[in-house]
């Protein structure tokens, strides 16, 4: 049985970094007869970019169809909201406007 996590990776997108055109795996390559489905390492040593030409060396993986390019592995970095759910980052939102129109509405009983 093969492991999806394997699976996942190899039907990634590729794109050229010299104009920018993205392998799908999805939908392969008709003008090399690459049938729909084929992994980008499945691809032939000979096989060049459709657009410039370029080689497969050139290609660089810029993740899944579904979902924005990095967004997993980015997670990790920024002030800690971007691991938080939906959720959290709306309580974290509101509860800090009402907090802070607390605050100011506090300025009334100063005097």
């Amino acid at each position: 049985m093969s492991d999806p996590a394997t699976e996942t990776k190899t039907l990634d997108r590729h794109e050229c970094r010299a104009c920018g055109y993205v392998y799908n795996p999805q939908k392969g390559d008709s003008r090399s007869e690459i049938a729909p489905g084929t992994a980008f390492a499945d691809l032939p040593q000979s096989w060049t970019c459709p657009v410039c030409g370029a080689r497969k060396s050139v290609f660089q993986n810029v993740g899944e169809l579904e979902g924005a390019s990095g967004f997993k592995e980015n997670q990790r970095y920024g002030l800690g909201v971007n691991g938080m759910t939906e959720g959290q980052k709306s309580l974290l939102i509101f509860g800090g406007l009402v907090v802070g129109i607390l605050f100011l509405l506090s300025f009334y009983g100063l005097q």
